[in-house]
Order: structure tokens, then sequence, then C-alpha cells
């Protein structure tokens, strides 16, 4: 959904592209970017974002990586250069496949299951009806959040989206 929105603001349409992932490749706010949505699982994203890293030779350090996560409340947002996996498949595929975990990541809460329900079963599902309600001024949030990641300013893009 962010994608989809980054590639709306960028007044671009999503192209397949060779690398096993959907590209736009524009510029939003004077700056360039590549916007990607691998052909893949997630679990096994990390194959197709190394090979558009290769094919337009970005930095490991200029890629942004956006993915749920578990431990976070739903809605909020952490930003951060580099880190482990901490059991996110997708972002183990990526380590695997860049060599590096040096890149640089908007995490989007999703909350955890209630319950005893089973994570991957949580991570299936559809939003619930009152998160659907807020889920585009999330998104748009989240987005942003992007934009700003992209002037290099890592502290300055936290201080203002991290919550």
């Amino acid at each position: 959904m962010v994608a989809d929105l980054l590639a709306e603001r960028m007044g671009a349409r999503f192209k397949a592209h060779k690398g096993r992932a959907d590209i736009v490749d524009g510029r939003l706010d004077g700056v360039r970017l590549i916007v990607a949505k691998p052909k893949a699982y997630m679990n096994l994203s990390g194959g197709p974002v190394a090979a558009l890293r290769d094919f337009f030779k970005v930095p490991v350090e200029q890629i942004i990586a956006v993915h749920d996560e578990l431990d976070l409340p739903y809605g909020s947002l952490r930003l951060k250069l580099g880190g482990g996996d901490n059991g996110h498949n997708g972002l183990r595929s990526l380590r695997g496949a860049l060599a590096s975990g040096d890149f640089y990541r908007v995490r989007f809460g999703i909350g955890r299951p209630p319950g005893r329900q089973d994570p991957a079963d949580f991570l299936l599902r559809d939003f619930a009806a009152a998160e659907r309600k807020d889920l585009p001024s999330h998104v748009d949030r989240a987005a942003d959040a992007v934009a700003a990641l992209l002037s290099g300013d890592l502290a300055s893009a936290q201080n203002r989206f991290n919550d």
C-alpha cells in the first residue's frame, strides 16, 4: 500500500522489470526514487531486491525497506538504519541476499495477535474494520516517512515519525 501511494505521488505506474519485481523509476520531491514490489513471497523477497540493487547499482545503505512489525502497536512507525531481522522472514531474506543488514527500515506497527492466535495466521488476515478506518492515514504517514528518509537525515526523520 505504501509503494502504491509513492507511485501515485510520483505520477507513475508500476511496470514489470526483469529483476522479478514491478517497479516505478522516477522522482519524488526532486529526488530519484525506484519503488519496487517484488514478485515473490515476502519470505523470498531478498532475491528480487538484490537483483534490482545490482541492476540499478544502488548501495545497500540507500535501500529503504517498508515492512510490518508485530512488536509495535498498530499504526505506529519506527525508522532505523541497520539491525537484525528479529524473526521477520522477509528481513532475513533481504539480509541474506544483500549480504548486509545496513539498509533503512520503515517499520509499520501491526501489533501482536490477540490471545493465542498463531502469528502467521494473524499476519495473513485482513485488517480489522476499526483498523481499516485509520489505515489510509497510517499509509500516508509511512509514505511521508520514506520521502523524509530520501534527504539522508535519519535523525530528523526519526524525530518527526518515530512514535
